[in-house]
């Protein structure tokens, strides 16, 4: 088999025009695989509690982030990676809980979340509300996501945890006893006297000297010295296999594959749920292509990304594939960040991904300890974090009627832990704020779209 020339990679992903190569795009791709390879196994994990089998969870996402990020390389030629998202598996898996709806409705409901978005994306209304957001909101997304980024990793090393950590259920119960009650401090530091803790910030700052000195691959780099020095003290469980056959047996496709119901949601009483699932995804996508786009600056003057209708459309295409495999709504991932900050700037990138995913297709077993190095790979998360705060220079911070909404769609995500919260707070205040300053002509009709659009989501939807 003859390998692709360098030239022709060139000339297909305008490697020179975009100011990167080859060893640059296989570095980023592969780096932003390990920073969100841990959604092979949580994923699954979480779509457990709705009823949907864990192996064939495994494959069903493994699937979706291959064919996605391929899509998002061959086609819209970004370097982003395609999954799962993160929160929306939770709202399929708990939020929906008490609904006593069937795991295959929900599936049904994944699936026509996504036709909706590829049918708005191919008429051109998604690029059109993205492009009807202000400069400023839109960096307040990158500064937004890379808080969120950074509170997900100090979370996740266990730098920082839960207030309610080490208490007694007793000193939690409300006067009845009937309920828990949230502790006084809802976060607070955690142990730095863990070792997997001191690990996780050693591994922070070795990144960020690397970042400092630029060196190539910095991050991956210090991913790979802080996974190594925790297995060799111990951190980590041996794998039960190394190898196992997808689509065969535990890992079989079969008992969720096209089991999706999709005239059971096409009913009155689940519009709420598709409105939910609508506005989480299409907001979540937004803000993940704005966010990632200004980490790589491959924004506009107006904060735009260029061309937003392609990877629009090929997350819209994943979401519904989503649905026919049996995995939760998927699109674009904020962890690309790590691979832009690599110098990652085509859809090369995005390949490397896509083709790691499906190796790891076949080494499950091996993959699943791996991600449970959170003192490895979360130290990623917070020093992307630390390199998206810089969006914070391009908001208008002198002007109110940009700052408070800016301000709003920042905390609200990163204080609610959810970033379709953050964006519909933000675009509610934003024209708000226009019309109170009287400023209308400044309102333009997507922004007021929007506004209604996200006010309908808290009125009539299921925020979480």
């Amino acid at each position: 088999m003859t390998a692709v020339p360098i030239s022709a990679l060139d000339s297909f992903f305008r490697l020179s025009e975009r100011g990167t190569s080859v060893r640059t795009e296989i570095l980023g791709g592969a780096t932003t695989f390990v920073a969100m390879a841990y959604i092979i196994v949580v994923n699954p994990a979480i779509l457990s509690f709705a009823g949907i089998p864990a192996g064939p969870s495994t494959v069903a996402t493994i699937v979706v982030a291959l064919v996605g990020s391929m899509l998002m390389g061959l086609w819209a030629n970004r370097p982003i990676a395609v999954a799962p998202y993160m929160g929306e598996n939770a709202f399929i898996a708990f939020g929906l809980a008490a609904l006593g709806i069937s795991w295959q409705q929900r599936l049904g409901a994944v699936f026509v979340s996504g036709v909706l978005f590829l049918i708005i994306t191919v008429a051109g209304i998604r690029g059109w509300l993205a492009r009807s957001i202000s400069p400023s909101l839109k960096q307040s997304f990158a500064v937004g996501i890379g808080l969120f980024l950074a509170f997900i990793g100090l979370y996740e090393t266990g730098i920082v945890t839960s207030g309610a950590r080490g208490m007694p259920v007793a000193a939690l119960a409300t006067a009845d006893g009937a309920f828990l009650g949230a502790p006084a401090v809802p976060v607070k530091i955690g142990d730095l006297t863990s070792p997997a803790v001191l690990l996780a910030i050693l591994g922070f700052v070795l990144i960020m000297v690397l970042l400092q000195r630029r060196v190539k691959g910095g991050i991956l780099i210090g991913i790979a010295i802080t996974a190594t020095a925790g297995g060799l003290l111990g951190f980590g469980t041996a794998p039960k296999a190394v190898v196992a056959m997808p689509f065969a047996g535990e890992y079989s496709l079969a008992p969720i594959a096209l089991q999706l119901d999709v005239a059971g949601v096409l009913k009155v009483s689940f519009i709420p749920i598709l409105l939910t699932l609508f506005l989480m995804s299409f907001l979540d996508t937004l803000g993940t292509l704005v966010g990632v786009g200004a980490a790589g600056n491959m924004l506009d003057e107006k904060g735009n990304l260029s061309e937003i209708e392609k990877p629009m459309a090929v997350d819209a295409v994943a979401c519904a594939l989503s649905g026919l495999v049996g995995t939760s709504t998927s699109g674009a991932y904020i962890e690309s960040a790590t691979g832009i900050r690599e110098g990652a700037r085509t859809g090369l990138a995005s390949i490397v991904t896509g083709l790691l995913f499906g190796v790891a297709l076949f080494f499950v077993p091996l993959v699943e300890p791996l991600q449970s190095m959170q003192f490895a790979y979360a130290p990623a998360l917070i020093a992307v974090g630390v390199l998206m705060i810089g969006s914070i220079r391009e908001i208008a911070l002198d002007d109110l009627t940009e700052l408070v909404p800016a301000f709003a769609t920042i905390v609200v995500m990163v204080f609610t832990y959810n970033i379709a919260n953050g964006l519909t707070a933000g675009l509610v205040l934003w024209p708000v704020m226009k019309l109170a300053a009287g400023r209308v002509r400044e309102i333009n009709g997507g922004a007021i779209v929007l506004a209604a659009v996200c006010l309908l989501y808290y009125v009539f939807g299921l925020p979480h």
